[in-house]
């Protein structure tokens, strides 16, 4: 169980950051605090803050300074829920600025186009990639330090909390959703609707993570197949389309894209047969990262869906990174129009270059990103991973079924002895009250569990 912080001992540190209304950086806190505290401890309190929502944090290592939320006018990030800062510039190949000027231009002074199903067949998995030898290493070196010889999606498992939030709020706000990303926090852990938005905004973003939890729960499973790719969708567009019946199905209507001159396949016999071709291409392809890009370039390009397909793309594009435990792309702090630009460059043109300078820039910036939560959560527990599962499962069970303490202690107990070998039982059964004890609002998600049920059994542990 995570060791309970003092409040007073957080108040203190929230008054100093408040005391300097332009920042403050960990050294000048230890050292208003009187140099009692030990680096690392002050660092664990001050990321429990931030992850709490009472502090905003702003750049990286020896950079990172502190504020309160609400402080920082203009440079807003992913930190306190503000939108990303449009005036963020990332670097462009020479030809990613040709793509830029040309969707730039007017709809009207642009070349109506149709689906070039040429643009899918010239396409050889392994012989024909987008990207280069040179791109693709850089992306495996940025990567790597998530990459273990582990079950699939381990790594995604122990980011999940920070993942859901990131992604689902990232994903939302490159389609136009208004909700901060303390907003997205607030829904997400307490299933709190924020104030003055539209209820499909928030749906938007529980669709996210419903996703997001599909595919990290499944890493086994999952694969460029039908199976995954239709429930993808069915989850991302529950309750978002005019037709239900259109979740987790192929498009059986015609479809425009606005403020394009771009005009998608009509015919569903060819969409059904591009949309195979697709997968299954994807499913030769080797390499992670090419993999991830090919899926992010083709999927919305054919548009398979009714709605919801940039969507779908982006989380599928995570598929193997979940599977191969590299650091998950999470678009965090892409500016929309670099996005928004780079996709309809692959409409028009068919052309991936400005997608590409888009991929390569945001994977950096999300791998350096859980690069560093996972530095600040310490190296996981190999016992915990072992046995991740059969923790999941007795913590589901004593929240379902809405046990008190005497009976989920009883419940823990029996099970133990039935499942967990002998050797390894006292230890199961320590961790398993431990993290029973620690459970809170803020941390119960990992375990599937909606809000509403935790709230019933949370009475019931109180009652009993």
């Amino acid at each position: 169980m995570a060791k309970q912080i003092p409040g007073k001992y957080l108040q203190a540190i929230e008054g100093i950051v408040a005391s300097k209304p332009d920042g403050v950086g960990i050294a000048e806190i230890q050292k208003e605090l009187g140099d009692k505290l030990s680096r690392r401890t002050l660092q664990y309190r001050l990321n429990h803050l931030v992850q709490e929502g009472r502090l905003a944090k702003e750049g990286d290592n020896r950079w990172t300074r502190y504020k309160l939320p609400g402080d920082r006018g203009s440079q807003t990030s992913e930190t306190d829920g503000g939108e990303v800062p449009q005036e963020v510039k990332l670097p462009l190949s020479a030809q990613g600025k040709k793509v830029q000027e040309y969707v730039q231009k007017p709809v009207g002074d642009r070349k109506p186009v149709g689906y070039q199903r040429e643009f899918l067949d010239r396409y050889r998995p392994n012989e024909t990639p987008y990207l280069s030898e040179k791109e693709l290493t850089q992306l495996q070196k940025w990567g790597t330090a998530a990459h273990e010889q582990q079950p699939a999606g381990t790594y995604a498992k122990q980011m999940l909390t920070r993942l859901l939030i990131d992604l689902s709020w990232s994903s939302s706000r490159l389609e136009g959703n208004t909700y901060s990303l303390l907003d997205t926090k607030r829904l997400l852990d307490f299933g709190e609707e924020a104030e003055g938005k539209q209820k499909l905004e928030a749906q938007m973003i529980l669709n996210h993570k419903d996703a997001i939890e599909f595919l990290v729960t499944s890493a086994k499973d999952i694969g460029f197949n039908r199976h995954t790719i239709l429930n993808l969708h069915g989850l991302l567009a529950n309750n978002l389309l005019n037709d239900a019946s259109a979740t987790g199905r192929l498009r059986h209507i015609v479809v425009e894209i606005e403020r394009s001159a771009y005009h998608p396949l009509e015919v569903p016999q060819l969409i059904e047969e591009c949309f195979d071709q697709i997968l299954a291409t994807a499913e030769a392809i080797k390499n992670p990262f090419e993999q991830a890009f090919f899926v992010m370039t083709q999927l919305p390009y054919l548009q398979p869906f009714d709605d919801v397909n940039k969507r779908v793309s982006r989380l599928a594009a995570n598929i193997p990174f979940i599977k191969s435990n590299f650091a998950p792309l999470s678009f965090i702090d892409l500016p929309n129009q670099y996005y928004i630009e780079a996709i309809l460059g692959v409409y028009e043109l068919n052309d991936v270059s400005l997608l590409k300078d888009v991929f390569m820039w945001a994977y950096e910036r999300s791998s350096n990103r859980y690069k560093a939560v996972r530095q600040s959560l310490g190296e996981p527990d190999p016992f915990r991973l072992r046995y991740t599962t059969q923790l999941r499962e007795v913590i589901r069970t004593v929240i379902l079924e809405q046990l008190g303490k005497k009976a989920a202690f009883r419940h823990i107990a029996t099970w133990t002895e039935k499942n967990i070998r002998s050797q390894d039982r006292e230890h199961f059964r320590e961790m398993t009250e431990d993290e029973l004890l620690g459970l809170h609002v803020g941390n119960f998600a990992r375990y599937q569990i909606r809000p509403s049920e935790f709230e019933s059994w949370q009475k019931s542990w109180a009652a009993l």
